[in-house]
């Protein structure tokens, strides 16, 4: 599964990116502008997405819950007023550290097990939990890329059949 299962991260921080820079190129309120969606505007959806992007990271590197629920709270806070630049920024930082994470994964189809005080027990894979990663966000993008039309902006193509014509072209 390692060949998979990092292109397919890869994947994942290409599309953030392009949305970033699509952003980049409208007038600041876009960013932060409120409409009636999923969530409220496409910094709270960054938001969102951040913080489960911490969390998952967390999860796959197996920190104890004990440790990761005291948290949230300010993976939440955190990127809250940012700029399009400072979120881009954020996602960067989490970017390296996956990939960290990645490098440090020598077996990502391993066994895990989660426990969540919800939802119960889970047997997976760290891999299984890596494509939920990507799959949420290709998720929360398509919401960014509602609320932006919502406002009469065009969104930006960030389909995985984009990013593999993309890296045929620089191969």
């Amino acid at each position: 599964m390692l060949q998979q299962s990092h292109p397919l991260y890869d994947y994942h921080v290409w599309a953030n990116d392009r949305l970033f820079a699509h952003l980049e190129q409208l007038p600041n309120e876009a960013f932060h502008a409120e409409v009636t969606s999923v969530f409220p505007s496409v910094a709270q959806t960054f938001g969102h997405m951040y913080k489960f992007e911490q969390l998952f990271m967390h999860v796959l590197a197996k920190i104890p819950n004990e440790d990761i629920f005291p948290k949230l709270p300010g993976w939440e806070e955190e990127p809250k007023g940012r700029t399009v630049d400072e979120m881009r920024r954020l996602f960067a930082g989490v970017a390296d550290q996956f990939r960290d994470l990645l490098r440090r994964t020598p077996d990502p189809d391993k066994a895990m097990t989660i426990e969540h005080p919800q939802y119960g027990r889970l047997d997976t894979r760290f891999s299984d939990i890596l494509r939920h990663v990507v799959n949420h966000g290709t998720y929360h993008r398509g919401h960014i890329t509602a609320i932006l039309r919502q406002q009469g902006y065009a969104g930006v193509p960030t389909d995985y059949m984009f990013f593999l014509v993309e890296r045929r072209e620089y191969e």
